[in-house]
Formats: C-alpha cells, structure tokens, sequence
C-alpha cells in the first residue's frame, strides 16, 4: 500500500495548552489515537504508514508528551480526557473510533464515559485495567514491594525504583538505559531497526509529567470495586458502546489479571482478542496481527 501523507499539526485550546497532533490524508471514517506512557503521536507511525485507506486517522500528544505544552501539571486520567474533548471540539472531530494504548486506554475508557456521543467505537490496546494500575513501592533489593501500595504523590514521585531511576535517566538523556528498559520490559523480542528505535527514544525524551502519569493510573478506578486504594466511580457502567480488549499473550507490562479486570467490569459488553507473540508493543511485534483485529473490529 502506498503511504499516505502524514501532516504534523498544532492546536491551541481554550485552556491555554497547546496540542501538537498527526493528521493522515484521506479516508472517511474517523479513528483517533491516543498513545501511552513515555511515548506521543511519534510511536503510532507504523500503524499510520500500514492502515486502510478508508480511515482517517488523527494521533494527539497528550499534554506533557511530545510536541504538545504542559503549561498547568496533570493529576488524574480525567485532566487527559477532559483535554482529548477540548481537542476533538477544536478541530471539529466527531463519530470516531478510539484507541488507547496503555495509559492511552485509561483516558480513552473515562473520555468515552464522560462524553457520550462522541466516540463510537473503543478499542483498549494493552491497556490499563478499569480499576487502573497499581504502584507499588520499591524494596531493599531494587524489587516492586508487593506489600507497600503507595498512596499520594509524593511518595510516588521519590519512589527510586521507577519514578527517579526513569526521570534521572530523562534529565541525563541516558539512551543507553533507556533502550536497556525497553529491551527488557517492551521491546522483549522483535525491536525497531536501529535509527527508527533512535527517534522512539528521541521522543520517550520529551516527557515533563512521568511522576503525574504514575501517580493518576494509580488512582484511577472507573469500577464499581475498591481498587486497594478506594471504591471507583463505576462511570464503567456509562460506556455502552462497542469495545475491543486487546492484550499480546507476552505483555510484560499489564498483567493478564488487569485485562481480565476490564472484561470483568464491562460485564459481557467488552470482547477480548490475545494477541499472539506479542508484548506490550504489537505495533512493533507484528502489526499485521494488530491491524487484522483492529480493522475487522472496526469494519463491523
């Protein structure tokens, strides 16, 4: 298929933010992307590049990712969402599809709650769970501490064992470690080749909010169960449109549990698809896989 021509694009909103975003030429039906932590619009290229030519597809930087500003700190998914509405009256986009990936999935589950009308279709690509994502203190040993959840912002943010270590290595612009956490936790068996993999490290650089991004997947919880730090909203309930619950079978990054939780949650109104031999990245670890799934939902 021939490449369709991808343009980057700025929009200011009335809440004085800006949003830098990728508009692809042509297609008639609408999706919009919304990306995860540590990445923007930048690591939806590929699928950009590779899906039908009847979609018309938009990818946003969230605020703090990217090209777009962070001029007033984020804290909580909501603030995500309430900027994707903002975006989508700005320039006009209505009846699309969505799909989140990670985090991406978590703002893309409350925006769908919150502003029914808009979104028609929602797909949750290794997504965070509907009771969101849980951080959890680091041990003596450099481990996760299973039994330290920790609780406000504060404590998220002097955590050494994600929070410092990643935001130390952002202020460094140490690729090095990086690539050695992607290879590790993301990238576990197929990578991007070598100066794409450079400009996907290039732009995990840009982000000004990691500490906030932790501290509201943390605190998220659209369900209707107490999360280990509250009961949720059950705003789960308000989605009653069409949704696709993808999750690769070697996701190192969201567990199998946190996608049965949104399976759970949505009570029979959510249909779930393993993606085989794929981590947390099927864009990069087969995106003909990702793309059959996504399109066949999509199309029906």
């Amino acid at each position: 298929m021939e490449k369709m021509a991808v343009k980057l694009k700025r929009v200011d909103l009335p809440n004085g933010e800006s949003v830098a975003y990728r508009e692809r030429d042509g297609g008639v039906k609408n999706v919009l992307l919304i990306h995860g932590n540590m990445t923007s619009s930048k690591h939806w290229d590929v699928l950009m590049d590779q899906m039908g030519p009847e979609y018309k597809l938009y990818a946003m930087d969230l605020r703090g990712f990217g090209g777009s500003s962070y001029r007033k700190p984020i804290t909580s998914i909501k603030d995500f969402s309430d900027e994707v509405k903002l975006f989508v009256d700005e320039i006009g986009l209505k009846n699309f599809a969505l799909v989140g990936w990670s985090t991406g999935g978590a703002v893309g589950m409350q925006f769908a709650a919150d502003y029914p009308g808009f979104c028609e279709k929602l797909v949750l690509l290794a997504s965070a769970s509907t009771r969101g994502y849980p951080f959890f203190g680091t041990s003596a040993e450099g481990l996760p501490d299973l039994n330290n959840r920790l609780v406000t912002y504060e404590e998220v943010k002097a955590d050494t064992g994600k929070t410092i270590a990643v935001q130390t290595a952002n202020d460094e612009q140490n690729r090095q470690f990086l690539k050695a956490m992607w290879n590790m936790l993301i990238y576990t068996e197929r990578q991007p080749e070598a100066a794409h993999y450079d400009e996907y490290v290039d732009d995990m650089l840009t982000q000004r909010n990691l500490a906030e991004v932790y501290h509201s997947l943390n605190r998220f919880n659209i369900s209707g169960v107490d999360n280990g730090l509250g009961i949720g909203t059950d705003q789960v309930k308000d989605i009653q449109i069409p949704v696709l619950v993808l999750r690769g079978d070697r996701d190192q990054v969201v567990t199998s549990r946190m996608t049965e939780e949104v399976v759970e949650d949505f009570a029979g109104r959510a249909k779930f698809a393993a993606l085989k031999n794929c981590g947390h990245s099927p864009l990069v670890d087969d995106l003909d896989q990702l793309l059959k799934h996504i399109e066949g939902f999509l199309a029906d």
